[in-house]
């Protein structure tokens, strides 16, 4: 599949031809974000690790994302986290997310990895007045958790976004922007730099375990190793069923339009800063490298959608921003996962065999705190020690039918905003 970022990549190395060791330290089943994080760190220690990737490298959310680097929650915050759990818990677990985007670019600096990294700062404008006592509410329970956020006015986020629409927003100086596939790769070097393993066309079908330890079993041969993570997001094949069945997977559509002028982008992006509102039917947009705009959506009905969802987000886009149409460069399609509490969960499935799961739409960020938690369990370390404790895996009840829930959600959404403009 063609996207913005296999258009637009440094390079797209082919690690199919990967020759393996019959045994390793570590196996991790998924070569996204979360498993190459983990596969990183575990690699930094001085572990020998394994990397399993089932298709290519970016087949997943973490090639077709928007490149987003949002460390927060999509649809919780503090207090909704304090409400579920005891107040030590919620607060470890909310610095381990607040923390996310810097995690993502303090790797980029220390591998060296050349993804447009720009960490210029996140916006949430807030639509309405009830929305903006709520995001002023929200900026200061961030910063009493010590994080860079802080709380605009409707003048300052109309300098920021030139829509007058908004009555406020938040920013968090610690989010930007990244090339998504560029570095994903970047990632997958610095593995094989710190002597780790990646593999791509390497189906995971069987895990074992027995009085040596787990066996891995693919269509050309066996690994054996002491500990396995999964990080295979919502994918279901293989042993990545059993984790992909836990949440609700969202097919959502990215477009890139053509270039935009250097008027326009004075206007709609000054600071080059992510935008993402407070919508029921959320409204983003950032720049490329090359003064793309990118934005997103879904559809209610998925039968010949990418047109269909790429002409309503180019026309939407022109119609908040108050521009002409700039025209499509590009529409492409991943899939993300929404867990039922729209929190992070850590699984261990055996002795040894973790997973890792839940990103709610905060995919770069989240899964750079995901790997690190994962890769500190292969290590050893005791799982009371996570700031996301450890969970059942539970398959959702008709799991298949979860496509469904999710377009009754967004038909939910478009109504309540049409509503909400009304009113």
């Amino acid at each position: 599949m063609q996207t913005l970022w296999t258009m637009t990549a440094r390079s797209q190395p082919d690690y199919r031809r990967t020759a393996l060791p019959d045994r390793c330290d570590t196996v991790i089943v998924g070569g996204g974000f979360t498993g190459l994080t983990a596969a990183l760190e575990l690699a930094r220690a001085g572990r020998s690790v394994i990397v399993l990737e089932a298709g290519q490298l970016g087949s997943g959310a973490s090639g077709t994302n928007a490149g987003f680097v949002v460390p927060n929650f999509a649809k919780a915050d503090p207090a909704a986290v304090r409400a579920k759990l005891p107040r030590a818990q919620a607060d470890n677990l909310l610095s381990l997310v607040g923390s996310g985007a810097d995690a993502v670019f303090s790797t980029i600096a220390s591998e060296d990895i050349a993804c447009d990294a720009a960490q210029t700062g996140w916006l949430q404008p807030a639509y309405g007045s009830e929305m903006a006592d709520v995001l002023r509410h929200r900026a200061v329970l961030w910063q009493e958790l010590g994080r860079p956020v802080e709380f605009l006015d409707a003048d300052a986020i109309r300098a920021e976004t030139g829509m007058a629409i908004y009555s406020g927003g938040l920013i968090d100086h610690s989010g930007g922007t990244i090339h998504p596939l560029d570095y994903l790769h970047g990632l997958a070097k610095a593995v094989f730099r710190h002597r780790g393993l990646v593999r791509e066309n390497s189906l995971v079908r069987t895990l074992s375990t027995d009085g040596r330890g787990h066996r891995i079993g693919l269509d050309d041969g066996e690994i054996r190793t002491d500990s396995v993570l999964v990080a295979t997001n919502a994918f279901t094949s293989g042993i990545a069923a059993r984790m992909g069945r836990t949440g609700i997977p969202l097919r959502v559509y990215q477009i890139a339009t053509r270039p935009v002028s250097a008027d326009v982008l004075a206007r709609i992006s000054p600071r080059r800063r992510p935008v993402g509102d407070t919508r029921s039917n959320l409204f983003t947009y950032r720049l490329d490298r090359d003064n793309r705009l990118i934005s997103g959506g879904m559809a209610l009905n998925p039968m010949g959608a990418a047109t269909r969802v790429g002409r309503s987000v180019a026309d939407r886009l022109a119609r908040e921003l108050g521009i002409a149409q700039p025209g499509i460069e590009v529409v492409w399609t991943g899939t993300a996962i929404m867990t039922p509490d729209f929190l992070p969960r850590i699984y261990q499935f055996a002795e040894g065999v973790f997973g890792g799961i839940g990103c709610n739409g905060r995919g770069i960020a989240m899964t750079a705190q995901l790997g690190r938690i994962l890769a500190r369990l292969a290590l050893g370390e005791p799982a009371r020690e996570m700031p996301i404790p450890l969970r059942q895996a539970r398959a959702l009840p008709f799991h298949g039918l979860m496509p469904l829930v999710a377009s009754a959600g967004l038909a939910e959404a478009r109504l309540s905003d049409w509503l909400s403009n009304r009113a």
